[in-house]
């Protein structure tokens, strides 16, 4: 148990052992937890000072859980790689959520974590409460995740912290000029772990052949048919005013489907917005806080 969380490993159907954090509140309510689902090679790190805030707000405080997804973090390693899609871990979560006996909750997507939303949405609906999405929707743009692939297969391991941090500013620092150099150094220390004295990429190398062949000069297969399927929970979208994966046009349709969908728009960030920062911790308090309302 850390002095802020407490670290569960559990079963994957397949037997894999997987990893999730859990961020207990400090006083007994009844307010739906919070789900953090990360990004495509990305871990339950990234919500860690989300988590904090939340676990502890001053008005409504939630139980908080984030997860590694299979080859990520501090979960397992998969030997088929093929295994590292949105079907397969959304079973992942599935598991995650029994052993942790919450049957009802509050979901954050960050990118990928959106997509495993969708799929949710699809084989176990009763579990969802309400959606947030970070910087995702059922379509996303090709050639924003072309960006991505060509960064994921180009990165480069760090030689300390220091190289870490300034690296990913270098790479993102345009598309995220409101971030401060206490946000990069956090980032790094996200996305980056330590073995042995060498900094790495904080998830398994075989991910990334799962990105392999695809055909980015072509619109992307979409999941509009399992948005449908979320028009009758409360939604909040969260879109970084300089991303390239989510267009504004894909947030107007997703408005035009889903009316009482609400929308912010995070300036000087891109994607993902980063939601430990500025006013998007309150903000997502106050939206959990009208889901515990409505199921009430």
């Amino acid at each position: 148990m850390s002095g802020s969380f407490k670290e569960v490993f559990f079963d994957a159907p397949d037997g894999l052992k997987l990893y999730a954090r859990v961020y207990y509140p400090t006083t007994e309510n009844e307010n739906l937890p919070l789900i953090c689902l990360p990004g495509l090679t990305r871990n339950s790190r990234d919500f860690h000072e989300l988590a904090l805030t939340l676990a502890n707000h001053p008005d409504t405080p939630r139980k908080v859980v984030t997860f590694d997804y299979r080859g990520r973090g501090l979960s397992a390693y998969d030997p088929e790689w093929k295994n590292y899609n949105i079907r397969v871990e959304a079973g992942d979560v599935l598991a995650g959520l029994k052993a942790l006996d919450i049957n009802h909750a509050v979901f954050v997507g960050t990118s990928r974590g959106g997509f495993i939303i969708h799929v949710l949405a699809a084989i176990a609906p009763q579990i969802l409460s309400g959606v947030i999405f970070n910087d995702i929707g059922p379509e996303i743009a090709s050639e924003g995740f072309r960006q991505i692939n060509e960064y994921l297969s180009k990165a480069k391991p760090p030689a300390d912290w220091r190289q870490a941090a300034a690296l990913q500013k270098t790479v993102h620092g345009k598309a995220f000029p409101a971030l401060i150099d206490a946000d990069w150094d956090r980032f790094a220390h996200a996305i980056y772990r330590e073995d042995e004295g060498v900094i790495r990429s904080d998830y398994d190398p075989n991910l990334l052949k799962t990105l392999e062949g695809i055909d980015f000069s072509v619109k992307l297969p979409d999941l509009w048919a399992q948005f449908e399927l979320l028009k009758d929970l409360p939604l909040l979208v969260i879109r970084g005013e300089n991303t390239t994966l989510l267009a504004q046009e894909t947030v107007d349709e997703m408005t035009r489907r889903h009316p009482a969908l609400q929308f912010i728009n995070v300036r000087g960030q891109g994607h993902a917005p980063f939601l430990e920062t500025g006013q998007l911790p309150e903000l997502i308090a106050a939206f959990a806080a009208g889901v515990d309302l409505r199921g009430n």
